[in-house]
């Protein structure tokens, strides 16, 4: 039987069915190919094409080849695992791809897997990629796969669960595994790979299930790459901020009694309050009201909002009497409660309410992540209630916002646009309607954005907004949302000029996302040297010896009339050391006073990154520092 297949040039040929297509990029020429994609499909060079298609070709080159070569490093990885720990030791859990690498879950019985283990692994790993196995697909039933894997539960487990009588396997020399693909044609492929580290995962991410060990590790396709990707792990390690937060003392957290919520301390509160500051100027400008709502709302509320049908899991409660109340997972209802407190009409719209809420959400202890991921946080929620004309408008407004606050710390970004999912709330006609809105104000901004069809919320159509930090890592902060189903569910309604009720739109947004998440991101943005404004410390004086403390005190406490933040180092320690000091702190500035300058009356000043300037008058001093802080530079000024 022939088939039709088109090929990369645009040309169509016919096939037997089950041609492979290694045997096609044979015939029309194409070299070093790795796989192949097939109606948008990745496919394996040696998979039989059965039906009509269209096909072109992966090579190292192409942005889908990592998917393959990461897929097979990970069955190279496991298949070490079993060979070092012995095959009757060994039970595999799963070995997906993930971004820039892949992991392997094993239960390691007899023995126990650590990082001080990986280099072995490592060697065993580089001896299959020389053995240069050849990767085989098989499609076979059910019954085969479970006897294949029955001294394997967990693939016994997914076996189970697979829709349809057959399920894919791999080969490659003694070892097998339970896999959709794609993979390479051989082991031999890709050389350049690393072992990255050593975890706990719980089997299909449940507490419920067993503990396993999950190895994770990166592989590129050239040396060049790898190295490259190896060094931007190491700065990202200086950056982290769960090292760098208790290092410059901004937060501390403490896993016994309060796992997943952060301890601020007074260094770090300066930070947030700045960020706050930041926040509630620009909303105060914009015509937004800051409101505050109870952390602890009745059980009734959330019936109404859905919560309690579709995120209890994720919810505090607390009983008293009679009573039962939630620990608030969200803000949207209680704003709803306050636009409710009185009577609204078309003419007090658009109605914009701000709240910096803290909200609790439980989250599975193996996915707690530093101030990343938490289970107390703080959102800079804001909800807008307009009428169906004021859409375009509004969001036109909050991206402006949105660009404002970002640009201020020096981040890209780029958008996403969700459109109507096939489970979906409310008529199409006004989706379509409010989807339309959002991509006008996307264009009249001039932002370019990806729409990602039927991924929106079930309740309204979506913009999120993914930052690029200083390591080119992309974070998703901002999120704009019409709501459709919140303001029927709670009858959010103004009267219009036809003097009738008409349901209100409503447009949820946040900006940071979380405090707590946004600060962790500018501690790792900055590697903790944070632009003057938002310095916990501004300005460290030192005094060279003991006999200049306190003509230091004087500089310090003028520093400190003019609303700097600063600290006096007059400890009886070496000057180098406090020098040194302030630079791990992080400290922007050091005014540093010996005989010279309280002769002089003029500042010896150094900067953070070891500049010295010399002879700086104070008044120079303080109105530099003051632009600066006023402005909220980026950059140092005396660097500059």
């Amino acid at each position: 039987m022939k088939i039709k297949v088109v090929l990369p040039d645009g040309s169509e040929r016919e096939y037997e069915k089950g041609t492979k297509p290694m045997e096609i990029a044979r015939e029309v020429g194409i070299k070093k190919v790795i796989g192949a994609v097939v109606d948008e499909e990745l496919w394996d060079l040696k998979r039989p094409l059965e039906r009509d298609c269209r096909i072109r070709f992966v090579t190292l080159e192409d942005p889908e080849a990592p998917e393959f070569y990461r897929h097979t490093m990970a069955h190279i990885l496991a298949q070490a695992v079993m060979r070092l720990y012995g095959k009757e030791n060994v039970k595999l859990g799963i070995g997906p791809t993930i971004e820039n690498g892949f992991y392997y879950d094993f239960d390691i019985r007899n023995g126990k897997l650590t990082e001080e283990d990986l280099p072995r692994i490592e060697q065993e790993m580089k001896k299959i990629i020389k053995e240069n196995l050849p990767i085989e697909r098989e499609e076979i039933s059910k019954d085969e796969a479970k006897e294949i894997f029955k001294d394997q539960p967990y693939k016994l487990e997914l076996i189970e669960e697979i829709e349809g009588d057959t399920v894919t396997i791999y080969r490659q020399g003694e070892f097998v595994d339970l896999c959709r693909g794609p993979h390479l044609p051989s082991t031999g492929v890709v050389k350049h790979f690393k072992l990255l580290s050593v975890s706990g995962a719980y089997w299909r991410g449940s507490e419920k299930n067993p503990m396993l060990t999950r190895v994770y590790g990166t592989a590129f396709a050239k040396k060049e790459d790898l190295e490259n990707y190896l060094k931007f792990l190491e700065e990202a390690q200086k950056r982290d901020h769960r090292k760098l937060g208790p290092q410059l003392e901004l937060f501390m957290l403490n896993t016994d009694y309060a796992p997943g919520m952060p301890f601020f301390l007074p260094r770090g509160v300066i930070v947030l309050n700045e960020l706050m500051n930041f926040s509630r100027e620009l909303h105060r400008e914009r015509g937004y009201q800051e409101i505050f709502t109870p952390l602890i709302m009745n059980e009734q509320l959330w019936r109404i909002s859905g919560h309690w049908d579709h995120y209890a899991e994720n919810m505090y409660f607390i009983e008293k009497g009679e009573e039962r109340y939630a620990v608030k997972p969200m803000n949207c209802p209680g704003h709803i409660l306050v636009y409710k407190s009185r009577a609204v009409s078309y003419r007090d719209l658009p109605l914009r309410f701000f709240e910096f809420g803290r909200v609790h959400r439980y989250e599975r202890s193996g996915v707690l992540h530093g101030l990343m991921r938490v289970r107390s946080f703080t959102q800079d929620d804001a909800h807008i209630f307009c009428t169906p004309d004021q859409i375009e408008d509004e969001i036109l407004g909050v991206l402006e916002l949105i660009n404002t606050i970002y640009s201020q710390f020096g981040f890209t970004y780029r958008v996403e646009l969700s459109t109507m999912p096939e489970d979906h709330m409310g008529d199409e006609a006004i989706w379509e309607k409010a989807t339309n809105a959002l991509k006008k104000a996307l264009d009249r901004a001039g932002l370019p954005y990806r729409v990602n069809e039927g991924e929106g919320a079930f309740y309204g159509p979506k913009i999120d907004f993914h930052i690029k930090d200083s390591l080119g890592r992309e974070w998703q902060c901002a999120t704009i949302q019409l709501d459709f189903m919140m303001p029927e569910k709670f009858n959010v309604t103004y009267i219009g000029p036809d003097n009738r009720e008409h349901t209100a739109v409503m447009i949820h947004r946040a900006i940071y996302g979380s405090l707590e998440r946004f600060f962790g991101i500018l501690i790792e943005h900055f590697a903790g040297a944070f632009p003057t404004w938002i310095a916990p410390v501004q300005v460290a004086v030192i005094p060279i010896s003991d006999k200049h403390s306190e003509g230091a005190k004087k500089v310090a406490m003028t520093l400190s009339r003019e609303g700097f933040r600063v600290f006096l180092d007059d400890r009886r320690e070496t000057l180098g050391y406090r020098i040194r000091q302030a630079q791990i702190q992080k400290i922007p500035y050091m005014v540093v006073l010996g005989d010279r300058e309280l002769e002089s009356g003029k500042l010896s000043v150094r900067t953070r990154s070891g500049k010295e300037i010399k002879d700086v008058e104070m008044d120079h001093f303080i109105d530099t520092l003051k632009k600066e802080v006023r402005d909220r530079k980026l950059e140092l000024t005396l660097e500059g």
